[in-house]
């Protein structure tokens, strides 16, 4: 079997895919954000944009009528990108001193990682955070036993997702190609779309974080017939988004990567 019909590596997101069940830690700071200028947003409104750079996210944001009508009612004009490098210079502090509190580890997340590597793949990683906030969480993600080969953060380069340009940097530093022996794994429709346009295999997490937007407990809580609402919705979601496959979390991988190797091994390439 050659090199082109085998995996070579696995890219995880973080937040929501590794760690914080849910993709809670910007959630409450992009909220507060926000409230310190006066302005009212939900948390479904901050959950909209996730997975992309923060700047970006903020931008975003501040492009939702409801959101743009209550910034000009108080300020007298629309959004600047003056103000979006103000409100992004105010929210990488708040969301890094909050992001400690959400580092545990999705459940199975772990011994994912580690059947990944007993495969001999390497583990890649991409994620919409800056380089402040993940000089917070890398430390407190090793101490837990996670060291991925490699870390791209928004920022590093001169587009964030969907673009493929985090997931091209992951080849580089891998040492890996082509991109059909790779898979992404994301929480996000734009983590998804990353993958999608970088040519590798794109696995979508349903449960673990931002489609689904909930806790772990919140998850735990509902019953069979609530789940099954919450995962054919987020499923729905990511599968929209181009997903090649959609599982609940992390802990669901292993099979996908059986699969995605027999349908290499008969010669098959993911399509977008």
């Amino acid at each position: 079997m050659t090199d082109q019909q085998k995996l070579q590596a696995v890219v995880f997101d973080w937040a929501g895919t590794i760690i914080d069940f849910g993709s809670c830690a910007p959630m409450g700071a992009f909220v507060r954000l926000f409230e310190r200028y006066g302005i009212d947003l939900s948390i479904s409104e901050a959950r909209g944009p996730m997975g992309v750079a923060k700047w970006d996210h903020i931008h975003a944001l501040s492009q939702l009528p409801r959101v743009a009508a209550q910034w000009e009612a108080r300020f007298g004009r629309g959004f600047t990108r003056a103000d979006i490098d103000e409100l992004y210079e105010v929210f990488t502090p708040m969301n890094a001193a909050v992001v400690p509190d959400f580092c545990d580890f999705i459940p199975g997340a772990l011994d994912t990682v580690a059947a990944v590597r007993a495969r001999g793949l390497r583990i890649g990683s991409t994620t919409g955070y800056n380089r402040p906030i993940m000089e917070v969480v890398t430390p407190i993600a090793a101490k837990g036993g996670y060291v991925p080969d490699n870390l791209v953060c928004a920022g590093d380069l001169a587009a964030g997702r969907p673009s493929p340009l985090m997931m091209y940097r992951c080849f580089a530093d891998l040492g890996v190609w082509p991109a059909h022996t790779v898979v992404k794994v994301d929480d996000t429709g734009v983590g998804v779309q990353e993958g999608l346009n970088a040519g590798t295999w794109a696995v979508g997490l349903a449960i673990s974080g931002n489609a689904a937007g909930l806790t772990l407990a919140e998850w735990q809580a509902l019953d069979a017939a609530g789940q099954a609402q919450v995962r054919a919705r987020a499923t729905a979601e990511l599968k929209s988004a181009g997903a090649h496959y959609v599982i609940d979390s992390v802990a669901d991988l292993m099979p996908v990567l059986d699969d995605i190797e027999a349908r290499l091994a008969r010669g098959e390439w993911p399509s977008a």
